[in-house]
């Protein structure tokens, strides 16, 4: 089968569009036909996580498409069944961490860039009717994300006024639609006038300039709950609108991973600071529910072919992107 692999070389040198073995399902397990795959920054991370010295692996976590084989003992699902992947494997009950053995679709096992992916039968969820194909491949990862942050971590609640910095991204777009849906005032900020602008249309009821005094911006108003993915080139200035006994939940660190907090600050006005990542089953198919309720779409930036990857991954780089980037595997 075709498929996006990386072998040989560590980060981006290693990617070639090539062929490796169609995978055969067993028992448990169920082969999907994809359709469409989407593109998040684990892929990029992934390839240096990925060793020159490993086995060739096929990359990616976001996919929909048709099962089209089944192994021994599954009942949940059949072939001909129209599904979207849970990447998450062996999270089942939601909890306070993943447990132990906990991984992600695309590393270390194979990932969705590819014709066919075989996964466990339980991480095959019914595709939601409402989406076209390519909002399916790219709503799982960042869809779920953005679905625990808010919700089981953060406790977001209608009324509440929440800020995401770094809006444009595909965790950031959903975490925007997500906290509207449910009644919240949303605040986003983008050193991206664009990006602002974009988001505005999409809902968000202020659009901050990153690179401005927040405190002004916001006429000294204070905010509930802002879910952190900036890091150190915002985090403070988050911290700053963040009134007493709120809650900070960050899932990113796009602007590096070392920061220098003010703890007398935090502890004074008894903050909250929490960390978050993915999420279980049990929030994936809550995710699915909400989105079918609210009719929610992913935003989409582009669709393109699975052998035009290096655009894709030149644009995802650079953050030029505004929401989900998809991959079109087959008709």
């Amino acid at each position: 089968m075709k498929a996006i692999i990386h072998e040989g070389k560590s980060g981006r040198a290693g990617l070639s569009y090539g062929e490796i073995a169609k995978p055969e399902p067993a028992a448990g397990e169920v082969r999907v036909k994809l359709k469409t795959a989407g593109l998040n920054h684990r892929d990029l991370f992934v390839l240096n996580r990925h060793q020159p010295e490993d086995p060739a692996l096929v990359i990616g976590s976001d996919g929909a498409g048709i099962i089209d084989a089944v192994g021994k003992g599954v009942t949940n699902v059949k072939s001909g069944d129209e599904v979207v992947i849970n990447p998450g494997l062996g999270w089942k009950e939601k909890s306070d961490a993943p447990p132990a053995g906990f991984e992600i679709v695309g590393l270390p096992f194979h990932g969705t860039f590819a014709e066919y992916i075989v996964i466990p039968a339980e991480n095959a969820a019914p595709k939601p009717a409402h989406l076209t194909w390519e909002e399916a491949g790219v709503l799982s990862l960042a869809a779920l994300t953005a679905y625990r942050a808010l919700f089981t971590r953060g406790k977001l609640q209608a009324g509440m006024k929440v800020l995401v910095p770094g809006v444009g991204g595909g965790v950031a777009t959903f975490l925007m639609q997500f906290a509207k849906a449910a009644g919240a005032t949303v605040y986003v900020a983008s050193r991206s006038e664009e990006k602002c602008r974009k988001a505005l249309e999409l809902g968000a009821d202020k659009a901050i300039n990153s690179n401005d005094d927040w405190n002004k911006a916001l006429g000294g108003e204070k905010v509930d709950l802002v879910i952190e993915s900036v890091g150190p080139a915002t985090f403070n200035k988050s911290l700053e609108i963040l009134r007493s006994g709120g809650t900070i939940v960050t899932f990113g660190s796009s602007s590096g991973d070392q920061l220098e907090l003010n703890l007398r600050s935090l502890f004074y006005a008894q903050q909250n600071l929490l960390g978050s990542t993915m999420g279980s089953a049990e929030e994936y198919h809550e995710m699915l529910q909400f989105i079918k309720k609210h009719q929610i779409t992913p935003v989409l930036d582009q669709a393109i072919r699975l052998e035009q990857f290096e655009q894709a991954f030149d644009k995802i780089e650079n953050a030029a992107q505004w929401g989900k980037i998809a991959f079109k595997i087959s008709e």
